[in-house]
C-alpha cells in the first residue's frame, strides 16, 4: 500500500500562490502538469532542463463567477502549451510559446469568448500565441482536501490528466523541493504525482502521452 507523506514531511513543501479575497469575483479548481518534475531534487532537474519541459497542460474549472460580466459558472477551459525552451528555466527563454485552447462545448458564444479572455488573462504569455481553438465537454475533478492532490481532467479526446498524492515511495534522492513554481497565479498549490497526461489535439505539431512524473500542481484560483 502506498504511504502518504506525513504532515510534517509535507511541510517541507513549499505552499505556492497567494493569498486571495473570498470576495473574488471568479474561482475554482486548477491543474497543470508539464513534461519536467516539479518536485525534485537539483541533480534530477538539472538533468531535464534543455531536454524536457517544453509541453505543459493547464486546466481551469469555474466553481462560481463571472469574467467581465459573463456568468462562468461550473464550465472548464484548458490550454495545452508548447515552448521554445524548459519552462521555468531561467537561463533560457521559453517564448514565443504555441498553445491550443480547449473551450467547454456547453457555453454559448458569449461564454466562450469570456473563457478565452479569462485563459488569456491567467496564463499571460504562455497563451499570447494561441493556433488553435476547439471545444468539446471538459470535466475536471479535484478532490475536495487539496493535501490529497487527487485531479482527474478530461477534455473530450484532446487532452487528459490524472494526479495523485506524493507518496514516500516517489523520493528518488531524500533532497527534493518544489524546484519550479505553478504556471500561472493560483493559491494553495500543491505538488502531485502525475499518474498519466496526454494530448492528442491538433496545431503543435506534436502529440505526446506520459505517466509517472512528479510534475504537476493542484490548487484553486479566484479574481
Amino acid at each position: 500500500m502506498r504511504r502518504i507523506l506525513t504532515a510534517g514531511a509535507m511541510g517541507l513543501i513549499v505552499m505556492a500562490g497567494v493569498v486571495v479575497s473570498a470576495q473574488a469575483g471568479i474561482r475554482g479548481d486548477y491543474v497543470e502538469v508539464r513534461s519536467a518534475d516539479v518536485y525534485a531534487g537539483p541533480c534530477f532537474a538539472n538533468s531535464e532542463v534543455g531536454l524536457v519541459g517544453k509541453e505543459a497542460i493547464l486546466a481551469w474549472k469555474v466553481k462560481d463567477g463571472n469574467w467581465k460580466g459573463v456568468d462562468l459558472s461550473g464550465l472548464g477551459v484548458v490550454a495545452v502549451v508548447r515552448a521554445q525552451a524548459t519552462l521555468g528555466d531561467p537561463y533560457h527563454n521559453p517564448y514565443p510559446a504555441k498553445s491550443v485552447l480547449i473551450l467547454d462545448e456547453r457555453a454559448t458564444p458569449a461564454q466562450r469568448e469570456a473563457l478565452e479572455a479569462f485563459a488569456k488573462a491567467m496564463a499571460g504569455p504562455l497563451v499570447a500565441h494561441v493556433v488553435r481553438i476547439d471545444a468539446a465537454p471538459i470535466d475536471l475533478e479535484v478532490s475536495p482536501d487539496h493535501h490529497d492532490a487527487r485531479a482527474k481532467l478530461t477534455a473530450g479526446t484532446l487532452a487528459r490528466i490524472e494526479t495523485r498524492s506524493l507518496c514516500a515511495g516517489d523520493h528518488m534522492c531524500d533532497n527534493e523541493f518544489v524546484y519550479y513554481p505553478p504556471l500561472t497565479q493560483v493559491a494553495h498549490a500543491m505538488p502531485a504525482f502525475t499518474i498519466e497526461e496526454a494530448f492528442s489535439g491538433k496545431g503543435l505539431d506534436a502529440v505526446w502521452w506520459r505517466a509517472d512524473k512528479r510534475s504537476a500542481f493542484i490548487g484553486t484560483f479566484a479574481q
